[in-house]
């Protein structure tokens, strides 16, 4: 089974980071599920303009500021992700915090490094 991914921030812009890291899981074989500001399409991935209650969302990439992370906070800690990647420019210690009280693993990395390195 693929690993479903949540990249939240994705963005239609060929130029921005979320949008390669689309990109590249698709690329690499990860079912995404892609979440923007508008709605849209990343080649044949749709974005969608809100996070749903997904139990099968093994991993969630974050190219969103701490402060538009806030929304997020409650559904993120209700989906309960094996992984949360703060991207370069996301990294959030009150998220953080809440990922460890809710013992949700996270790590500061670059999700296209990460894949790159095969370490995603």
């Amino acid at each position: 089974m693929k690993r479903l991914v949540a990249v939240l921030g994705a963005s239609e812009n060929p130029n921005s980071y979320s949008n390669k890291a689309v990109q590249l899981l698709q690329k690499k074989g990860f079912e995404i599920l892609a979440v923007g500001k508008n709605n849209g399409f990343i080649d044949d991935v749709i974005i969608q303009t809100h996070l749903e209650d997904n139990p099968n969302v093994d991993t969630i990439t974050l190219y969103l500021s701490p402060q538009n992370q806030k929304n997020y906070y409650k559904i993120i800690t209700q989906i309960k992700p094996n992984k949360v990647i703060f991207n370069p420019g996301a990294e959030n210690p009150e998220l953080q915090q809440i990922l460890e009280e809710n013992n949700i693993p996270y790590e500061n990395a670059c999700s296209l490094v990460l894949l790159n390195l095969n370490q995603f």
